[in-house]
This record gives C-alpha cells, structure tokens and sequence, in this order.
C-alpha cells in the first residue's frame, strides 16, 4: 500500500521503487539476473548464500533448483520478508551484514549479491567481498550485478560528478566503478574471473520497466505514482538522473571462482 504521508524525499531511491510496486531493482534488470544465475549453475547439491534478497525475485528462481539457501538480511523486519518465500527445512534467513556473516568458513558452494555492493564505501566493498571468500569453499562462485561506469566517463572526466548526482537522486551512496575496477578488487581478493557482462542502466525506461515487471506490473506502479505527487517528482528526478548520463552507465554482471 502506498502511504501519502510517507517521506518520499528522504527516502533511499530502491525503497521507493518498491513501495511503488517496482519488483526488478537490479541496475540490468531481470535478464542480468538471468544470466548471473545461469553462469553459476545452482544445483540441488550446492548450499547458495544470498546478500540481501529484499523482494525475493532472484531468489525465488534460486530456489526453484532446490539447494539448501541461506539469506542474510539485517533486520527482523526484512528478515519476515523474505520468510515468507522460504519453504523447505533447508532454507533459511539469518540476520547479520554482508561484511559479518554468522556462517561457518568454507560452508557454501555459491555467493552471490545485487545491487549493493555499488552502494558501499570502498573499505565496505572490500570488506564484504573478503568475507564472501570466506564462506566459499575453494573453487566456489562468486556472482555480483551491481552498477558500473563506462570507459566514456574516464574520457569526458565526469566520475565524481555522476556520483555526486545519483547519490542526490537516489538518496542513496551510490558509488559505482568502471568494469575493470570491479574486476580488480574482486581479484585483489583471491577470486578469478569466470564471467563479466555488462548491459545499458535502464531501469526507468518503458522497455525495461515492461521487461521487468509485466504489463500489468506496470499499469500498478503507473497508478501509484500519479496517485502520488510527492512519489511522483522523486521518480522523475531519478528517471532523468539516469537518462543524462545514460552513456556512462551500464549494469554490470561478474561471477568469479574462489581460488
């Protein structure tokens, strides 16, 4: 349900989204997603530990291959959330953060997290991917789909600006890196590269958004922000943070093995 006295202008951009009925709040949509879990190929033998699920749309296709699941969230709040997608006595949520996570080292086969590390400091990405190579086991995979810069914004030096204005428009710290710096520090962390696609950031555009949420998904969201004046000056201003600087930003998808 849509509130009209909540703080729409204070509140972070993907909570926003959500309360609007948006379902998809990957920075390359469902199909990123899609190929993310393709190329880690989640079995029914695998133990898969999720960042963060949030809404459940990733992970419920990860549990439609029946491994044993652990989410990590938070909070209690969240945590409820995503509870009421998990079903079978192998599937669990646990409250903690990405960079402490109550779980043996060496315990999973697969870990994997969207659209968050890209809103971390640079000590916090690290630290979280540091502790995402604790928990694999040797030759585990490693997925991320988060938000990245193309080599067009070293050329027109325009970094710090972009950063600057999303993290206006999305009240978020939203602190995105070129393909190859994303790369980097996973390797910096004793991860190989298996796998890297990156495809336009189009999250608010019609094509995406049909993509992503359906059309009846998008006939809800659309009534919600004309019902919602306040909602609505927020999404115009995030939709048209990201169409300025569509050239310089892509989602991005990287899995890569545990060494």
């Amino acid at each position: 349900m849509v509130s009209l006295h909540t703080d729409y202008e204070k509140m972070p951009g993907h909570w926003l989204l959500a309360q609007l009925g948006k379902t998809v709040l990957r920075p390359g949509g469902i199909e990123l997603t899609k190929d993310m879990l393709t190329q880690l190929h989640i079995t029914a033998n695998d133990h898969v530990v999720e960042f963060a699920p949030g809404l459940g749309v990733t992970a419920k296709l990860t549990l439609q291959q029946n491994p044993t699941y652990t989410a990590i969230e938070q909070n209690e709040e969240a945590a409820k959330q995503v509870r009421t997608y998990l079903q079978a006595p192998k599937e669990q949520c646990l409250i903690g953060t990405a960079e402490n996570i109550n779980l043996p080292s060496n315990s999973a086969t697969i870990v994997y997290g969207e659209a968050m590390l890209t809103m971390q400091s640079a000590k916090q990405k690290t630290t979280i991917i540091q502790e995402a190579h604790r928990i694999l086991q040797p030759g585990g995979l490693y997925g991320i789909h988060e938000m990245s810069l193309t080599t067009k914004t070293i050329e027109d030096n325009v970094a710090d600006v972009i950063r600057k204005d999303l993290i206006d428009a999305i009240r978020v710290n939203a602190t995105p890196l070129l393909a190859d710096e994303w790369q980097n520090i996973l390797i910096a962390q004793g991860f190989e590269i298996l796998y890297v696609k990156q495809v336009p950031m189009h999250l608010l555009q019609p094509k995406r958004l049909v993509q992503d949420e359906g059309m009846f998904g998008v006939m809800k969201i659309a009534k919600n922000v004309i019902i919602n004046p306040k909602a609505r000056k927020r999404v115009i201003k995030m939709k048209n943070t990201f169409t300025k600087y569509e050239p310089y930003l892509q989602g991005i998808c990287i899995v890569a093995r545990r060494l």
